[in-house]
């Protein structure tokens, strides 16, 4: 009898082993970042060519709430999960661009930056400062969750006041429009596969892009409109070379493109640092 209670102990615990290890299977990452940051930017509020007044204003604001700290704590929220977040309703429909309310177009999701949360309201870093301009000036906030590329045409057109989207700055948009001061550094990062091992040795810029150079017939994604379309396509205003070798595909955002590459049709995505960050915890998740 001891026996027989020793052989089924031997294989409960064996059992419990095989189940321990299943479940941590499931935990595995299923992505991660190559810790090597691929380009220099700076973010900034996309205004209308010529409007001063709202440019002078922002900038006004931005620096006072960078002066008395209310700033750094919206970074706090967004980056390191301090704070109550506060969300903000997503317009629908046509809304008519008045002197009592404040238009903010902007790209959903790019998380911290912005995003949706499941009660279907935009949060994020932009969203909050938005809204505490809106207060400030006694205005109503409307939000516009639109595609990345319209933003411009709607702030051009008068149909939004201000485009708050992780917007980099650059010579050839600041040819068609305004931006407020910069507010935030940025740089493009990729994101893999958690089994890809072809950066783990890279340290540099350099190392990383002799491994691009190296690929045959492998695809990389990116969000229509953005940066990380423009480093892998290459774009000679931006300074890009761009890799001849590789393919990019574009996608409405960066999270879509990330769960393609889950399918096994991507071989990496880049893109901005922050919403890398936040995008690979929660696909690992």
């Amino acid at each position: 009898m001891k026996k027989i209670i020793s052989l089924a102990l031997c294989l409960l615990m064996v059992l419990t082993g095989v189940l321990a290890l299943a479940s941590c299977g499931t935990e595995q990452e299923k992505l991660k970042i190559v810790d090597v940051n691929l380009t220099d930017e700076k973010y900034a509020f996309v205004v209308k060519k010529g409007n001063t007044q709202l440019q002078s204003d922002f900038n006004a604001f931005l620096a006072k709430i960078k002066e008395n700290g209310e700033f750094d704590k919206y970074v706090a929220k967004y980056f390191k999960n301090e704070g109550e977040k506060i969300g903000y309703p997503i317009a629908t429909g046509s809304v008519a661009n008045n002197e009592t309310n404040l238009i903010v177009a902007t790209n959903c999701p790019f998380e911290p930056f912005e995003y949706l949360g499941e009660d279907g309201k935009a949060y994020g870093l932009d969203i909050e400062i938005a809204a505490a301009y809106a207060k400030e000036k006694n205005l109503e906030l409307v939000i516009k969750n639109i595609e990345f590329d319209a933003i411009f045409t709607q702030v051009d057109t008068g149909y939004a006041d201000i485009g708050m989207a992780g917007i980099t700055v650059s010579e050839s948009r600041l040819e068609l429009n305004d931006f407020t001061t910069e507010y935030y550094n940025a740089s493009q990062k990729l994101i893999v596969p958690a089994g890809c091992t072809d950066f783990d040795n890279c340290k540099t810029v350099e190392e990383v892009e002799a491994v691009l150079k190296g690929l045959v017939d492998k695809k990389i994604g990116f969000q229509t409109g953005t940066t990380g379309g423009l480093y892998i396509n290459g774009d000679a205003d931006w300074g890009f070379a761009g890799f001849k070798n590789i393919s990019g595909k574009g996608y409405s955002t960066a999270v879509a493109a990330a769960n393609d590459m889950l399918n096994g049709n991507l071989y990496a995505v880049v893109v901005d640092a922050a919403p890398a960050a936040a995008i690979v915890t929660a696909l690992n998740k």
